[in-house]
């Protein structure tokens, strides 16, 4: 169970705490608590008087700490909920001590995006000593831990998914879980419930083709299915709107990074593999395929001329050349 769901646990079981600090790179779950704060601490007649947002921008910590000081007027506590809160960085040590003493009858919550606090602040510290608050540090998630998690929002939605759909998704959006989670309320809006999600539903309803995509072009490269692989690159280039010469790079760096990480094991077993590499249980045969054609060294040299052609398509050294000659030359490259 992760950090996240077991805050949403003790909040459902009635355990509320006074001051909620939700930080860290990854948004996703601090928005998933801080909504879940916003919609069932207080009833919806309730949240006139004592429900309060505030952002980061427009708002002083010493205001904030008043707003807190202050006592319900309907309920038996308030709701602070403080958006943005990374843009008070310079000066969130002056809430040390309000941490220490916080109203027993407010509930604060501060939603600290894209990055955490310096464990060297005082505030830190401070949440650290008063156990009765609470710290999420939201952190991205790997592809293996995405694996993981997808089924089970899926399941919330009374839906099912094939590990093949998993990556498909996965690679088209990357590891962005809002991205992910938007798809997944479409797919439930769409389809019957008790239903499993299988490429062909994937491509119907999201417009990821389950022949032409980045986890098909991975299978071909594994394999090293050349004429496959050069198909499916091709597809790309006669429908770059669809398939992003920048998101076709980052797959494969990431498989190949992967694939290096993979030759360096002395325990190739799936747990290490599983553990270390950080990849889902399924990714594995592709890995051990590649790795029977794909030396270290190569792996190497690949990894080097995938940064070349993405520094190129960014106009580094390379200002005039078309994104379909960058195209080519990725294709040449990985059938070298």
């Amino acid at each position: 169970m992760n950090e996240a769901k077991k805050i949403l646990v003790d909040i459902k079981k009635g355990l509320i705490a006074p001051i909620y600090f939700l930080m860290g790179e990854e948004p996703y779950f601090i928005d998933t608590v801080s909504e879940y704060l916003d919609k069932h601490v207080l009833e919806e007649d309730q949240k006139g008087f004592d429900q309060l947002v505030l952002y980061g921008q427009d708002v002083t910590v010493p205001a904030i700490i008043d707003y807190a000081r202050r006592f319900p007027m309907m309920a038996e506590r308030q709701v602070i909920i403080i958006k943005e809160a990374q843009n008070l960085k310079s000066t969130i040590d002056l809430l040390v001590p309000y941490v220490e003493n916080p109203t027993p009858t407010t509930t604060l919550v501060f939603c600290y995006k894209y990055e955490s606090l310096d464990k060297r602040k005082k505030l830190v510290k401070a949440l650290e000593k008063n156990k009765s608050c609470v710290v999420l540090e939201s952190k991205k998630l790997y592809e293996s831990q995405i694996a993981t998690w997808l089924p089970d929002v899926l399941k919330k939605k009374h839906l099912s998914i094939q590990p093949k759909a998993t990556q498909m998704l996965v690679d088209f959006l990357g590891t962005d879980l809002s991205r992910i989670q938007n798809e997944v309320n479409k797919l439930a809006l769409i389809v019957p419930e008790n239903t499993e999600v299988t490429p062909d539903i994937i491509e119907k309803n999201i417009g990821i083709s389950k022949e032409f995509n980045n986890f098909e072009l991975k299978s071909a490269l594994a394999v090293k299915d050349t004429y496959k692989a050069t198909r499916i690159l091709k597809h790309f280039a006669d429908n770059p709107k669809d398939n992003p010469l920048v998101v076709t790079l980052s797959v494969l760096y990431g498989f190949f990074q992967q694939l290096l990480s993979f030759h360096g094991l002395t325990d190739q077993s799936d747990r290490s593999v599983m553990a270390t590499v950080k990849v889902p249980i399924f990714a594995i045969k592709d890995l051990r395929s590649a790795a029977q054609h794909y030396p270290m060294k190569k792996v190497s040299s690949i990894i080097a001329a995938l940064r070349a052609i993405d520094v190129k398509s960014k106009g580094v050294g390379a200002a005039s050349i078309t994104e379909a000659d960058l195209r080519k030359e990725l294709i040449i490259m990985l059938n070298d």
